[in-house]
């Protein structure tokens, strides 16, 4: 059978790392098996859906390495969910039912103090044609309800195995609204149909939904693609992180300077048996990736092992990989520089502040958690009175500071500290073997003087 999956957001608002999460697993599935897959707008929500977020949902996955194969949008095909709401109605499968919200509320409350389950009383099926004529010429309108069989509904879940839903424990579903406009089960289903889809890969919040898509499937007169429900995000402290994803919308981690790859091998391979390493293409992953590898457990996404997994991805590039974007960002230095500095950035946009230190003539500030004592500004100028001549290679930091330790009897970090915060700025960072060189000895000797005055 040939794969065809969807992703299928509503365009209103920016795509989220959980977001990433689904349309990447759906994405690499059909990757794996010489599927396709369909980007499907689903904009009926006309109050609320923005073609500017279109535009940024196609940016947002194409950041990420995801070019679909085919793209759909619902308000395309508002004729073809009359069809099949018709289809649906003749059938005696969609009924309509009068009640407004509050009326259910009550009822929903009395059957609460009854300790029964809150499920819909079909009290809409007996009403005749002339309770539903009269009801109308009151001003009220229908909402249509799918009326539901009462046997279980049983699948083969792609991550989660056999599951069953008892289909009496739940109210008969609204599909169209009172104001005539589908809801998402509806349209999705209608859609599904139409474009082949094989495979539904989604999240395992909408587990609880299947039984009825399945039987909505059915009375549309087909067998319902296979089922798959991957697991959650979670926070590191194992909560919820759907209301705290304003940081981790995908357009802010792109602005935040994180690597594509880095944020799609994490989005998916937390919560898998897989090993999360960092990947020069995301669609490396396509080539072992497999459903059976998500676990049932929540998976954990901490923004610091998007930070490890960042940087050891920027560690795998070479000068090569990256001299194109250093140059639009003002940060090419060369690939001398690149070489020295490349293992100890944690974004590639680092680099900016090294090339700056290496070629800039601004005296660097001391970090905020230094302060140079008496004694270390006094060393500053032992220092620089011991600069060695140029030409400077690798040898020359350790020869400068093997007699700079002789001479002042310093040694550790009282003898490299005080050299490396007056030269860089930094407390850490790259080796200086490595940066000596290339500050050179006017610059060098330019920031010592600063900072031992």
């Amino acid at each position: 059978m040939s794969v065809t999956v969807r992703f299928a957001p509503s365009p209103t608002g920016r795509l989220h790392i959980g977001n990433a999460r689904t349309a990447l697993i759906n994405w690499l599935y059909a990757k794996a098996n010489g599927g396709r897959f369909i980007l499907r707008f689903d904009d009926t929500d006309t109050e609320r859906s923005r073609e500017e977020y279109v535009e940024a949902i196609r940016a947002d996955l194409a950041w990420l390495g995801i070019v679909p194969d085919e793209e759909a949008r619902q308000t395309h095909r508002l004729s073809r969910y009359d069809e099949a709401a018709e289809k649906l109605k003749k059938a005696a499968r969609l009924y309509p039912a009068y009640e407004t919200a509050e009326e259910l509320e009550r009822k929903r409350m009395r059957q609460r103090a009854r300790r029964l389950p809150p499920v819909y009383d079909r009290a809409a099926l007996q009403l005749s044609d002339e309770d539903k004529a009269a009801l109308e010429a009151e001003g009220r309108q229908p909402h249509w309800r799918f009326l539901l069989e009462s046997e279980p509904v049983a699948w083969e879940d792609g991550v989660r195995g056999h599951q069953t839903i008892d289909m009496s424990s739940l109210s008969d579903p609204v599909l169209i609204r009172e104001n005539g406009t589908f809801l998402y089960t509806f349209t999705s289903i209608v859609d599904d149909i139409d474009m082949g889809v094989t495979h539904i890969i989604r999240g395992e919040d909408h587990v609880t939904n299947t039984g009825v898509q399945i039987g909505i499937f059915r009375a549309l007169g087909v067998e319902a693609p296979r089922f798959a429900h991957h697991n959650l995000l979670v926070d590191a402290k194992g909560e919820a992180l759907s209301k705290r994803l304003g940081s981790l919308s995908i357009q802010g981690l792109r602005e935040a300077g994180y690597e594509p790859q880095a944020v799609a091998a994490l989005a998916v391979l937390i919560g898998t048996s897989l090993p999360v390493e960092p990947v020069r293409d995301i669609s490396e992953l396509a080539e072992h990736f497999d459903l059976s590898a998500i676990s049932r457990s929540p998976a954990r996404f901490d923004p610091a092992e998007l930070d490890g997994l960042n940087a050891r991805t920027v560690h795998g590039y070479s000068y090569r990989d990256v001299m194109g974007r250093l140059a639009v960002m003002g940060a090419d230095g060369g690939e001398t520089l690149w070489d020295a500095v490349s293992q100890n950035l944690g974004k590639l946009g680092d680099a900016g502040y090294w090339c700056a230190t290496v070629t800039g003539t601004d005296i660097p500030p001391l970090p905020e958690d230094i302060d140079l004592t008496g004694d270390d500004r006094t060393y500053l100028k032992a220092a620089l009175a011991a600069l060695p001549p140029e030409p400077w290679d690798g040898e020359t930091w350790k020869a400068w500071t093997d007699g700079l330790k002789q001479a002042t009897g310093r040694k550790g970090r009282g003898l490299f500290m005080p050299l490396r915060v007056a030269l860089t700025g930094r407390s850490s960072g790259p080796e200086m073997a490595a940066l000596l060189p290339l500050i050179g000895n006017s610059r060098t000797a330019d920031r010592l003087r600063a900072h031992a005055a």
